[in-house]
């Protein structure tokens, strides 16, 4: 009876350190003051911060802007890239002879990607070393990089030209993820050609 008791004890206290805890009303209060402070409550949003799956629940409000930014950067990359070769053609080149992006992809030579993912840490490493220097490079503060110091230093411009490219980043993810539907499944967007 003994080792019963002491059993069903050790289960009942290793059960409960996976039960939730009571987090009480802070993190709501937390949470909205900020979503309060950040930029992108404009007239396309309803005059308030986009979060219709209530991620931030789950997700701090600066970490997910930092990723939106981030994504969206890329995906402004990815439209050009995927336009450019249709319009300008290609570098003169061995091992990528099509101007269809997805193809191209393929074709390259796995050393340029293995160089093209060193890049990418890098340039991450630098973010993140920049970031403990105190610049930003989502806004917000002085910029990591502004060597033709173009960044504005009136609040209000800054503030401008920070919903600009937030804007601009969103609009380009859903750029390229047209570009990809289009691509995959032809006809799934109404005003790109067959083949886009």
């Amino acid at each position: 009876m003994k080792t019963v008791a002491i059993i069903s004890a050790l289960c009942l206290g290793s059960a409960s350190a996976f039960a939730p805890a009571y987090s009480g009303r802070a993190s709501v209060s937390l949470r909205a003051a900020s979503l309060d402070d950040m930029i992108g409550a404009t007239v396309e949003v309803g005059e308030k911060i986009w979060d219709p799956m209530d991620m931030n629940r789950w997700v701090p409000a600066d970490y997910a802007r930092e990723a939106e930014l981030a994504n969206g950067r890329s995906a402004m990359l990815a439209t050009v890239g995927w336009l450019w070769p249709a319009t300008f053609g290609t570098f003169t080149s061995d091992d990528v002879t099509t101007t269809d992006p997805i193809d191209a992809i393929l074709q390259a030579d796995p050393q340029w990607w293995a160089q093209f993912i060193v890049l990418c840490g890098v340039f991450e490493f630098w973010k993140y070393q920049k970031k403990n220097e105190g610049c930003s490079y989502t806004g917000g503060g002085e910029p990591a990089v502004d060597y033709l110091n173009l960044y504005p230093k009136d609040p209000e411009a800054r503030k401008t030209l920070e919903v600009q490219e937030l804007k601009n980043a969103r609009l380009a993810m859903i750029g390229i993820a047209s570009f990809l539907s289009a691509h995959f499944i032809p006809g799934s967007v109404p005003l790109l050609p067959d083949g886009f």
